[in-house]
């Protein structure tokens, strides 16, 4: 497959585009430099010959991480960067869209892949469910539109060295990378990616032959 990867120098995008070209696929990985995610001519130029896109691209206020305002950029990436890359894959050829975000839309308490999310979305995470509106969109048109809410990483270039279990969904960076290659085979859906025996349960994902290694 051709796969276009948004976000190929991120933490998630430099451990997945060698896994996927290791599998045989073409892979184009552009940095925020050369693909302009808010640029609506140059995004459909990206995707129009894609059979796959992989959305990875975040831009995480690190030290910031309690002013709303610095999200603003990581927000529209996740909100309008999303409808963008799926108006131009909904146009090309494009089969698989694959939107990654996080399993903190649920209450409180134990919760699956079918846990409803709190509705209201508080305010931080409304983004959140604007992306996966986007992949429910794709998925509606008859393509395969698949959400993985990852947990919060750890592991190298994350900044976490050990596991944030405080939260309940937590996932090394490298098991987050073969979730990611794994969501461009599977139908259409939400399916959690965290640890073994958390809070946040990955059935649907363990279903599909998943397993974290870390």
């Amino acid at each position: 497959m051709r796969i276009l990867v948004t976000g190929g120098s991120g933490v998630l995008g430099r451990r997945v585009a060698p896994l996927l070209r290791e599998a045989g696929h073409e892979v184009a990985a552009p940095s925020s430099s050369a693909l302009d995610l808010f640029d609506p001519a140059a995004v459909r130029e990206a995707v129009a010959e894609a059979d796959a896109v992989l959305h990875l691209a975040t831009r995480i206020p690190i030290g910031r991480l309690d002013d709303r305002e610095a999200w603003r950029d990581n927000d529209r990436l996740r909100a309008e960067a999303s409808r963008l890359l799926v108006d131009a894959a909904l146009v090309a050829a494009t089969q698989a869209y694959v939107q990654p975000t996080v399993p903190f839309l649920y209450p409180d308490g134990p919760a699956d892949d079918d846990t409803p999310v709190v509705d209201p979305a508080p305010e931080h995470l409304r983004s959140v469910v604007a992306a996966e509106a986007q992949a429910a969109r794709f998925a509606a048109a008859g393509r395969r539109g698949v959400v993985l809410r990852i947990g919060l990483l750890d592991g190298p270039g994350t900044g976490n060295d050990e596991p944030a279990t405080v939260h309940g969904a937590s996932l090394h960076v490298a098991d987050a990378a073969s979730a990611l290659v794994l969501a461009l085979t599977l139908p259409s859906g939400v399916y959690n990616a965290t640890r073994d025996g958390e809070r946040v349960a990955n059935g649907r994902l363990r279903a599909a032959g998943w397993r974290p290694r870390h």
